[in-house]
């Protein structure tokens, strides 16, 4: 019985030393209708002479020509995606077999999952076993709105939510924020407490999660108005 489609929407930036074995990873997964979307953030690197090595049809490059960094490079790779489902993926991290089959299962009840993380630094050695442990994880808007748990790399949710959330408000501070929320209001959420793939952190990370975001409470409290206020246009649509 044929499976829903899959988008993987990837964003790039000089990640040589990590990409391949995300990739590999990841295709290992998918089936031959799913697809993988890259869109590149302008590497100098060789980011995207390792990607065009896999030589593999079900790769899709494009580049980034919307507001640098994550928000606009992630807007810029879903907005080309035409699966049923979009995963986000990181390019330095390391998914485990059966990540995508396990959400496309929570899919059948679920708008948006969000599954758990081994956390790993660039050797691969544990700095937490769970990621939702060592976050706080778990469901509910206003939750979330004080003390995001939202991963993008962790997470996958349906053409809807992508519908709702798309374009990304100008000033909101992470896209996978933003979806978490709008899922909880126009969706129905769940955390997944299986552990799908290896989160990796270094020093060169765009996200800070689990470290020190050094923003002050003045800048942490405006990102948290933002989103609030637009949240409120996502009530009234229908």
């Amino acid at each position: 019985m044929m499976r829903p489609n899959c988008s993987v929407c990837m964003a790039t930036f000089n990640g040589e030393k990590y990409i391949h074995n995300q990739l590999k990873s990841i295709l290992d997964q998918l089936q031959a209708f799913d697809e993988v979307i890259i869109s590149d953030d302008g590497s100098t690197d060789d980011t995207i002479g390792i990607i065009k090595s896999f030589s593999d049809v079900r790769i899709k490059i494009f580049f980034n020509e919307n507001k640098k960094g994550p928000v606009g490079n992630f807007e810029n790779a879903i907005l080309q995606a035409s699966g049923d489902y979009i995963f986000l993926a990181d390019q330095d991290d390391v998914w485990f077999d059966g990540k995508i089959d396990k959400h496309l299962l929570l899919h059948k009840s679920y708008d948006l999952v969000v599954s758990d993380a081994v956390v790993v630094n660039e050797d691969q050695e544990i700095l937490f076993d769970s990621f939702f442990k060592a976050r706080g994880s778990k469901a509910g808007l206003f939750k979330n709105l004080v003390r995001n748990s939202f991963l993008g790399c962790c997470m996958s949710f349906n053409r809807e939510i992508a519908n709702y959330s798309l374009p990304f408000p100008s000033g909101i501070h992470m896209h996978d924020w933003w979806i978490g929320l709008v899922a909880e209001l126009k969706g129905r959420v769940i955390f997944c407490d299986d552990k799908l793939m290896s989160y990796v952190r270094h020093d060169n990370n765009a996200s800070p999660t689990l470290g020190n975001s050094g923003y002050s409470a003045l800048k942490r409290m405006k990102n948290r108005l933002t989103l609030a206020f637009c949240l409120s246009s996502i009530i009234i649509r229908k």
